[in-house]
């Protein structure tokens, strides 16, 4: 198993964000975690990533524990990921953004008056999501969708085994999200990267997961495939309160 989540629980004053949620990631696999606004998913990936260090509970990688390890500690052991808002350096350029992430992946500090100017493993990040002409754009002049694009390519500079997308499409019209989806699977087929993310579009859900999560009030309150998931009456309330109302 890659990743495996054992009982991670977390509370804020005395609200229990978090209720000892287990789950696994298997090589390769893509697993969707749902569930409504103030569920729980950001704060459960903020623990996955070592954001937050969990109040109990433990999360393994490849075998090994990583619960105390930090979030760069994590990205050098193949863990990385992706936030709701975009996490790009808006003032430098995309290029310098991504040799940015190489330089850290290596051990290495970042100096953006260094030597190193380059590097093939940022050029091939840029080259992943297409945007080897916008290279030398200040990232914070790009549109959503390439900042997107960019944060994407930060992630693959790293060299990740299991991706964490929070919300990749939030804020993008019809065409981006679709461009975008497509994108993030062809990569993390040609790559052999696993995939757990969350997402508001049930139809990118539906469309890209072979298993699914819902979170509720921080807890795992359902788990399965995207067809029993979809027909599960208990995930209906919980998203439009009856059963039989949620279509895709």
């Amino acid at each position: 198993m890659l990743l495996t989540v054992e009982s991670l629980s977390i509370a804020f004053g005395g609200l229990d964000a978090v209720q000892n949620v287990s789950l696994s990631v298997e090589e390769r696999e893509r697993v969707a975690i749902i569930g409504p606004n103030g569920a729980g998913k950001s704060t459960l990936f903020n623990l996955i990533s070592g954001a937050l260090r969990p109040n109990s509970g433990r999360v393994l990688f490849d075998g090994q524990d990583i619960s105390r390890l930090d979030a760069h500690q994590r990205v050098k052991r193949g863990l990385a990921r992706s936030f709701q808002r975009s996490s790009i350096f808006p003032k430098l350029t995309a290029y310098e953004n991504v040799l940015a992430a190489v330089m850290v992946q290596r051990g290495r500090g970042f100096d953006l008056f260094g030597v190193a100017r380059t590097d093939p493993a940022a050029d091939d990040a840029l080259a992943s999501v297409g945007l080897s002409d916008q290279a030398g754009r200040v990232a914070g002049t790009l549109a959503l969708g390439d900042q997107k694009r960019l944060e994407l390519a930060l992630v693959l500079a790293v060299k990740p085994r299991l991706m964490l997308l929070d919300e990749p499409t939030a804020g993008m019209s019809p065409e981006e999200t679709a461009a975008t989806v497509a994108l993030v699977e062809r990569l993390a087929a040609e790559r052999g990267i696993a995939l757990l993310f969350t997402e508001h579009d049930m139809g990118v859900v539906f469309g890209v997961a072979q298993r699914v999560l819902v979170l509720s009030q921080g807890a795992l309150v359902a788990e399965g495939s995207p067809d029993s998931i979809r027909a599960n009456p208990d995930v209906q309330r919980l998203y439009l309160g009856e059963p039989g109302s949620l279509r895709f």
